[in-house]
């Protein structure tokens, strides 16, 4: 039986070849600014791309994207200007969240939320 942690980095590594197969270059992985940290940060164009990744193994309490909350976007935020700071040169954010459903250890969907703001 997978770990939390397992399942976790398995998602990531999904979401980083969904979002590399659509033509973004994933920068960052599992970048951390104090208590926040960020899955994914991405570019594609001119846009940075903050990317919160959801994986769920059963659909039993809801989609994986419904778990994504204030206190989560408030941490993306931050950690956000952060890296803004820290890297100048972007000057167009986004956030995005990657919702994964696995059933029987397999990929049953893949969705990407593109500009989740709020």
């Amino acid at each position: 039986m997978q770990s939390n942690k397992d399942k976790g980095k398995q998602g990531e590594d999904l979401a980083a070849q969904y979002l590399l197969d659509k033509a973004y270059q994933i920068l960052e992985r599992n970048w951390r600014y104090r208590h926040a940290e960020v899955d994914l940060i991405a570019s594609k164009g001119n846009r940075l791309h903050f990317v919160e990744v959801k994986t769920r193994y059963s659909v039993r309490y809801g989609m994986p994207e419904e778990s994504f909350n204030r206190d989560k976007m408030r941490s993306l935020k931050l950690a956000a200007e952060a890296y803004q700071l820290a890297h100048p040169e972007w000057k167009y954010l986004q956030f995005d969240i990657v919702s994964i459903i696995m059933l029987n250890d397999a990929v049953q969907e893949i969705r990407l939320f593109e500009d989740v703001y709020f």
